[in-house]
């Protein structure tokens, strides 16, 4: 068995001193591939010294303070080795990309065609659909501050404010609400509208012929 593998950094130790067990996860989307529980043959072994030697202490306690000694030395290489399995278990089902050297799974994240990964060479059926629905929500956004500026412009400044008359004798234009014509002298009847349609009203009218708004006197 050799003594390095080359694998990669992202993983879990999950071992406990009854076993071993690690998780190694992809570099991009994070998924991760766990190996079975591998027992450690002298895990339960030494438990039980321990016990016996709790309860009865006296030789069993130096007994069972020797093999936990012998225990740890022999876990940590048999741990060594498990976690050298377990790399050469897991390495098949991922891939490290030649161009920005991460170790991803080939199921999901390995564009094969390409021979990189996706995050290097994206998918492109996969980004024309995310394209087309960026866009789409784009419009949406887009449509609905046009809305918003539809439903200023309805209101009572807004369209008054491009109401320009003019005079019905001289047809010049008249600006703001003046009694009398600036360039003829004509006087001007002062024309009303319904504040809630804009409809025109007759003078003295207590309410709009269109939607029925009351109508306020000055």
């Amino acid at each position: 068995m050799a003594n390095k593998i080359s694998f990669t950094r992202s993983y879990s130790d999950l071992s406990t001193g009854q076993g071993f067990q690690f998780e190694f996860q992809c570099d991009r989307c994070g998924t991760g591939y766990r190996t079975r529980f591998k027992p450690f043959a002298l895990g339960t072994v030494s438990g039980a010294l321990d016990a016996a030697g709790g309860l009865l202490g006296g030789v069993l306690a130096r007994t069972a303070g020797l093999a936990e000694r012998a225990r740890s030395a022999t876990w940590e290489k048999a741990h060594d080795n498990a976690f050298l399995e377990a790399m050469e278990e897991l390495k098949p089902d991922f891939i490290q990309c030649p161009r920005c050297m991460s170790w991803v799974c080939r199921e999901r994240c390995w564009n094969r065609s390409k021979g990189l990964c996706k995050t290097c060479a994206p998918e492109l059926g996969v980004e024309m659909a995310a394209a087309q629905a960026s866009r789409v929500v784009e419009e949406i956004w887009a449509h609905s501050k046009m809305a918003e500026e539809d439903r200023e412009a309805l209101k009572e400044k807004s369209w008054r404010a491009g109401i320009q008359a003019a005079c019905p004798d001289c047809g010049v234009p008249l600006e703001g609400n003046p009694k009398f014509c600036p360039e003829c002298g004509r006087k001007l009847a002062q024309e009303s509208f319904c504040t809630a349609c804009g409809a025109k009203v007759s003078p003295g009218a207590k309410f709009c012929g269109e939607c029925g708004n009351k109508l306020t006197t000055t």
